[in-house]
């Protein structure tokens, strides 16, 4: 997901050769996450059940939507259209199951949900010039769907979490920002005119403040509380972070308001140095636990 959005926001900004190198990386980690997530499903069942109850899970759904997504950029769409059915086909049983096992005081994951279902609508978007109106109009319905969940996981939420998370917090602006960039991506077509134009519009510009308000907030909590010591969680740091920079870069030609589109490049730039830094860590961990293998 964060590898991947940056690759977005870098095609989007003109850096090709950037943003190819990260498609690739991406597109290499989805199929090594791929072949271990089928291979749990066949060989230790017990595990991908316990496994599939929790938030993370839809991480599965949201990445694939992201890379397919990426792909139809470059114009690759019969790759992208495969890769929205497998995550449409994976998506209602997992966000069953997961919210099935909600409790109250959940961490940032449980926005899970949110961005999930609104990654669907954005690459569902993306097709629909290409196959047709009906992606339109489901890609739509997605979208009310996620605001819906992201009232429902922000219920759960432990706001604790803004000051003490382990960068998953980052969540809760990341998928108010996806939601914009749904938004952005359901504008442009023909199907929606006058009123309902108006407010899809007025709708992607609110969901979008929200976002660079929870931004400006996370933002401020990290420098209040530093927490520089790596975290697994720190991807979900990196994927909001490129997620609002992309959300800029789309909604300002969209809405036609295109100071959001200035503002998307600096925070693409600021995504894609915590994306290295985060990088960084998780390989100094790597050899950390590789040249001391005890447990």
């Amino acid at each position: 997901m964060a590898t991947g959005i940056v690759s977005v926001g870098l095609h989007l900004t003109g850096r090709q050769v950037l943003s190819a190198v990260l498609l690739v990386l991406a597109a290499g980690l989805w199929v090594v996450l791929a072949a271990d997530f089928t291979w749990r499903l066949l060989r230790d069942r017990d595990r991908w059940i316990t496994e599939a109850d929790t938030p993370p899970a839809l991480t599965g759904v949201a990445a694939t939507c992201v890379l397919g997504t990426r792909l139809a950029l470059s114009g690759r769409h019969p790759a992208a259209a495969v890769l929205l059915a497998v995550a449409t086909l994976a998506w209602p049983g997992l966000l069953i199951t997961v919210i099935r096992h909600w409790r109250r005081r959940m961490p940032g994951a449980a926005f899970l949900v949110c961005v999930a279902t609104q990654a669907l609508a954005v690459l569902a978007a993306v097709l629909a010039p290409v196959y047709g109106s009906w992606l339109a109009r489901g890609a739509l319905v997605l979208f009310c769907l996620g605001v819906l969940l992201y009232g429902l996981a922000l219920f759960h939420f432990d706001p604790r979490q803004v000051v003490s998370g382990a960068g998953d917090q980052w969540v809760a602006g990341g998928a108010m920002a996806i939601s914009a960039l749904a938004g952005s991506k359901l504008l442009p077509s023909p199907l929606w005119t006058g009123t309902a134009h108006t407010v899809l519009r007025t709708a992607t510009l609110t969901l979008l403040g929200l976002a660079l308000a929870w931004y400006l907030v996370l933002a401020a909590a990290e420098l209040a509380r530093p927490r520089l010591s790596y975290d697994i969680r720190r991807w979900a740091t990196v994927f909001p972070l490129g997620m609002t920079a992309v959300a800029c870069l789309n909604a300002g030609p969209a809405t036609g308001v295109h100071q959001l589109s200035t503002l998307g490049r600096p925070l693409l730039w600021i995504a894609t140095a915590v994306w290295l830094l985060t990088l960084v860590g998780f390989l100094r961990r790597a050899w950390s636990e590789a040249a001391d293998p005890t447990p």
